[in-house]
């Protein structure tokens, strides 16, 4: 008996039938699903999609295989919706392949058998599927080939430029390594005192207006990554716009090509579908460790994350599963967790080395830091930057609150500053974080009793506090000059910061 539509609940649906899987990707009227919850001779499928049109009765297809994407050459530089539908106009279909397995060559899994160049600065490099190694009984020559054609043969069978892979599955490393050097963002108050390593993870809470999405495009524009995955998750359509719009028209600084060249943005907007929205996070992470295990160094922007947590508040009301705080599910925490857990510095199945950052933005209502998505996120990511309302409304951005703010990466990428930039790099950072703490004191104190009660000491720390927030803190994003500093310059700032003006790095007014 055919499997067939009994009760709409929005995204949310209950089929009659057997012989579902946990997880299938199912198809209603044309419209993508998937199993969500099975019982005796009934599904629960959550649509990615409107179920406008959709009836009791309407048949289920079955696909037998779960929610997947089609790893292919052509990706970078698209835009496409939460799973992985295009929205821009296709690549062409054909790629000039260069193979490089060799006939009677034997190859492990994950190994790279061909390449493809898919723009001027990104290389796709055609990789073993999982479970598929031995010996090359056959390897095309280098021509022209469509993505799905066969290239080589392995033991009897044919592999092609693409691979499918369920989005919510990991893909296998040979072994993660330590974060030990920085992502470069050009960005002073996260590069010189709150950095993030290559292949960590960052949450960036703030209120409405201070600036998330606007820090995230100043990383994604200037970051030392390879390759951008920029993951538009239930944000207004103007802002993904802009993006669009500013990416086509940035060159990247290394090559000189545009930028987009290297980044695929994922939009879904808040208007469009809340399951896709869901998925969307997965989709992202999936099509970045892709690229991770051709050996590119990979940053994830998840703008936002609390959009996304939204979304699973609502499928779960519609499944009537008992809420939790704030109505979230039981389960928010272990879905927080296992996006971020699949950021990392790896070493790949085929020897290459490669990594996934993920800086994701959280949205508390009413800047709550203490609401459930930002505790969470808090908990499973090792850097913090809090943006403060205050200095957002003061026009004074990245609205970083020193005080609020944290990296967890310090021990780890201090012996990198002492290598690469100068041994003083770390103090000097001190130095400043110490100033900028003790100017909230003294700001408290001033409120209270009036700036005449200060000593000469403290009104000079207030002063330097002041020369620090104005010349190094505040970036201008739309100056060419100052929407990128390099670390040297950083260094430079931070010396003429510390070293002058009475504030001394033995200076005993700060012990």
């Amino acid at each position: 008996m055919a499997a067939v539509v009994y009760g709409v609940n929005g995204p949310v649906l209950t089929v009659l039938g057997e012989n579902f899987t946990m997880g299938e990707m199912v198809r209603v009227n044309g419209l993508l699903g998937e199993v969500i919850r099975l019982e005796a001779r009934q599904a629960t499928v959550q649509l990615y999609e409107s179920a406008a049109g959709i009836k009791p009765g309407a048949l289920v297809e079955k696909t037998e295989r779960p929610l997947s994407l089609t790893l292919r050459p052509g990706l970078i530089g698209g835009i496409f919706d939460g799973i992985m539908r295009p929205l821009s106009q296709g690549k062409a279909d054909k790629w000039h392949v260069t193979v490089t397995a060799r006939q009677g060559e034997l190859l492990g899994e994950g190994a790279i058998f061909a390449e493809v160049k898919e723009t001027e600065i990104v290389t796709y490099r055609a990789m073993l599927p999982s479970g598929v190694f031995g010996e090359v009984t056959y390897a095309a020559a280098d021509g022209e080939y469509c993505h799905d054609e066969e290239i080589i043969k392995i033991g009897g069978r044919g592999v092609s430029l693409s691979q499918t892979w369920s989005i919510r599955v990991p893909r296998a490393v040979k072994r993660k390594l330590p974060a030990a050097i920085p992502l470069i963002t050009g960005q002073r108050v996260i590069d010189s005192l709150f950095p993030i390593a290559m292949g960590g993870t960052c949450a960036i809470p703030g209120g409405f207006g201070t600036g998330k999405t606007m820090t995230q495009h100043q990383i994604a524009k200037h970051c030392n990554a390879d390759i951008i995955i920029y993951i538009g998750c239930g944000e207004r359509g103007n802002e993904m716009t802009e993006v669009l719009e500013s990416f086509a028209g940035l060159k990247d600084p290394k090559s000189g090509f545009p930028l987009l060249m290297r980044t695929v943005l994922i939009a879904n907007t808040s208007d469009m579908p809340v399951a896709a929205r869901e998925a969307s996070i997965y989709t992202g992470i999936t099509l970045a460790e892709c690229y991770r295990d051709m050996g590119y160094h990979v940053a994830v922007m998840a703008d936002s994350t609390s959009r996304w947590a939204e979304a699973l508040r609502e499928l779960s009301a519609r499944l009537e599963e008992l809420p939790a705080e704030e109505g979230y599910p039981a389960y928010l925490a272990a879905r927080i967790a296992s996006f971020y857990e699949r950021a990392g510095y790896v070493e790949n199945l085929n020897g290459t080395h490669g990594s996934v950052t993920i800086i994701g933005a959280v949205s508390p209502q009413g800047a709550d830091f203490s609401e459930p998505v930002t505790l969470h996120t808090k908990r499973f990511t090792r850097c913090f930057w809090a943006l403060d309302r205050r200095l957002a409304y003061a026009r004074h951005f990245p609205s970083i609150n020193p005080s609020l703010s944290y990296s967890g990466y310090l021990p780890e990428l201090d012996k990198w500053y002492k290598e690469n930039i100068d041994p003083l790099f770390p103090e000097y950072r001190e130095k400043i974080l110490q100033i900028l703490y003790k100017e909230e004191i003294l700001l408290e104190t001033v409120k209270l009793v009036g700036a005449d009660a200060l000593s000469a000491e403290e009104t000079a720390l207030l002063a330097a506090a002041r020369r620090i927030r104005k010349t190094f803190t505040a970036q201008n994003a739309f100056d060419e000059v100052d929407t990128f500093c390099a670390l040297e310059r950083q260094f430079e700032i931070m010396r003429g910061v510390c070293g002058g003006g009475g504030i001394g790095l033995r200076d005993k007014r700060m012990d």
